[in-house]
C-alpha cells in the first residue's frame, strides 16, 4: 500500500518538478535541457549488457572516477554507463571521462521511466554511490534479478531516525538490495537497525580516501604555482555557500594588514553564484580577477575567483593552506581529502555532518583545524601563516591520515567480482 501511495505521489508532483526545473534554469540553463532523459528516453547511444553506475552530482562523480577507471582496466570489454541527476555532475562525467563511458541522467523513480531506461541499458550490475535509496528502482532491479550494490554508503543517526518511521516498508526495501558497502561500523549499524540483513552488509571504508596524484597533475600544479604565486603564500577557500564569502573576505581584509602579499583563491560551490561572489569581492575593494579571464595574477592581484568546474585537484596543489566551505553555514561541509593529498593544513567550520567520519579521523590525527566563527578563523590562519613548521606539521598529518585509510577501492572491487565476468 505504501509503495502505491509513494508512486502515486511521485506522479502527482511531476508538474511541480517541471516548475522547479524551469526556475533553476533561469540561472542554470542546463536544467532546461535533456528532460526526456529524466523519463527514461536516452538521447545518446548506450551500449547494453554492462555496468550501470549512478553518481548523483559533482562530489559523487569525483569519488567514482578511480572506481570507474579501475573497472575499465579490469573489465575492458564491459561497457559502463554513468548516470547523474544534476547538470554539474553531468559536466564532470563528460569532461573527465569523455568517451570512456556512456552517460545519461538517471530517470525519475517512476515505474514506466525506470522500465524504459533499464530496457535500453540492460545492466548486469547496478552500483549506486552514497545513500540513494529509490524504492521503484530497487524493487524493479530485484524483480529482474539484477544485482544492486549501494557503495560508499553513509547513514547518520538523524537520517536513520527518519527512515525508522517507515517501519516495515523500509525493512522490505533494504532486503531487496543485494549488498550495502558502508563507510563505517556506525553507518552499518544504522542499516541493520532498519532491517538490513547481516549477510547484505559489508563495512569497507570510504572511497574518498582513495585519491592519487598523477605525474601529469603534479607538473600542472608546479607550472600554475610558478605563474600565479612563485613568491607568495596562497590561501584557497573552496565550496563556499551563501554567507561564507562575506566572512572569508572580512577575515582576508584583516590578514592583509599582516600578510600583504597573501593571495586568496576563492571557489564558490555553485556556478550560478560565480558572478555574485565576484561582484561582492569587487565592491569590497579587492583587486580581483576571474579564472575564466585567462589572466595571470599580477603582484597586486589579491583574489582569484574560480568560475570553472573540475579544477579543485589542480588548485589545491598551488595552495599553502585550505579552508573547506559549506561549514561556516549549516550546509554540512564538503570533502577535505582533496586538499589532504597535497599535505597542506585544512580548516573547516563547525557544520561538517556530511563528512563526520572523515573529519573525525583528520581532527583526531591533528590534520584538521575546526573553527567556530570569523574570529577563530582569523586566529588560526594567522598562526599557520606565521609558523611554517606548524603549517607543515598539520599538512603532513593530513596526508598521513589520508594514506593510512586508503584501500577501500580494492576492497570494493573484490566485493563486485562475484557479479561480474572474470577479469581480463
Amino acid at each position: 500500500m505504501m509503495m502505491f501511495l509513494y508512486t502515486l505521489l511521485l506522479y502527482l508532483i511531476q508538474p511541480l518538478i517541471w516548475i522547479y526545473l524551469l526556475i533553476r534554469s533561469i540561472k542554470e540553463p542546463s536544467y532546461r535541457k535533456r528532460w526526456f532523459e529524466r523519463y527514461g528516453y536516452c538521447m545518446t547511444k548506450i551500449k547494453p549488457h554492462g555496468i550501470l553506475l549512478h553518481a548523483v552530482s559533482v562530489g559523487e562523480t569525483l569519488t567514482a572516477i578511480p572506481l570507474i577507471r579501475s573497472l575499465r582496466h579490469y573489465y575492458p570489454n564491459l561497457p559502463i554507463t554513468v548516470t547523474t541527476m544534476t547538470p554539474t555532475g553531468s559536466e564532470q562525467v563528460t569532461s573527465i571521462l569523455g568517451k570512456e563511458v556512456y552517460h545519461s541522467y538517471l530517470p525519475y523513480d517512476l515505474p514506466g521511466s525506470i522500465h524504459r531506461f533499464l530496457n535500453i541499458v540492460q545492466p548486469i550490475l547496478v552500483i549506486i554511490l552514497e545513500t540513494e535509496l529509490w524504492p521503484n528502482i530497487i524493487y524493479i532491479l530485484h524483480h529482474h534479478k539484477i544485482p544492486l550494490i549501494i557503495a560508499n554508503t553513509r547513514l547518520s543517526k538523524r537520517s536513520a531516525r527518519k527512515y525508522k518511521k517507515l517501519g516495515i516498508f523500509m525493512r522490505n526495501l533494504l532486503q531487496r538490495i543485494t549488498m550495502i558497502a558502508a563507510q563505517s561500523v556506525e553507518d552499518g549499524h544504522h542499516f541493520l537497525n532498519l532491517g538490513l540483513k547481516n549477510t547484505h552488509l559489508k563495512v569497507i571504508g570510504s572511497l574518498k580516501f582513495d585519491i592519487n596524484i598523477t605525474p601529469e597533475l603534479i607538473n600542472k600544479t608546479m607550472k600554475l604555482r610558478y605563474q600565479w604565486a612563485s613568491h607568495r603564500l596562497v590561501w584557497i577557500v573552496t565550496s563556499t555557500h551563501e554567507g561564507e564569502e562575506a566572512i572569508v573576505l572580512s577575515v582576508y581584509q584583516s590578514l592583509l594588514l599582516k600578510f600583504p602579499h597573501l593571495l586568496l583563491v576563492l571557489v564558490p560551490r555553485h556556478p550560478q553564484r560565480f558572478k555574485k561572489v565576484f561582484n561582492l569581492t569587487y565592491k569590497l575593494g579587492f583587486e580581483v580577477i576571474l579564472r575564466s579571464s585567462g589572466k595571470i595574477p599580477s603582484s597586486t592581484t589579491q583574489v582569484v575567483i574560480v568560475d570553472s568546474i573540475g579544477e579543485l585537484m589542480l588548485l589545491y596543489g598551488i595552495a599553502d593552506l585550505a579552508f573547506i566551505g559549506g561549514s561556516l553555514v549549516k550546509c554540512g561541509g564538503h570533502n577535505p581529502l582533496e586538499a589532504a593529498v597535497y599535505s597542506i593544513p585544512i580548516l573547516t567550520g563547525p557544520y561538517i555532518w556530511n563528512f563526520k567520519n572523515i573529519c573525525s579521523k583528520l581532527y583526531q590525527g591533528k590534520g584538521l583545524i575546526i573553527v567556530k566563527d570569523k574570529k577563530s578563523l582569523e586566529k588560526e590562519i594567522t598562526t599557520l601563516l606565521e609558523n611554517k613548521n606548524y603549517r607543515n606539521q598539520y599538512g603532513y598529518n593530513a596526508a598521513l591520515i589520508l594514506y593510512q585509510n586508503q584501500g577501500t577501492l580494492q576492497r570494493l572491487l573484490q566485493l563486485l567480482e562475484p557479479y561480474l565476468p572474470p577479469r581480463a
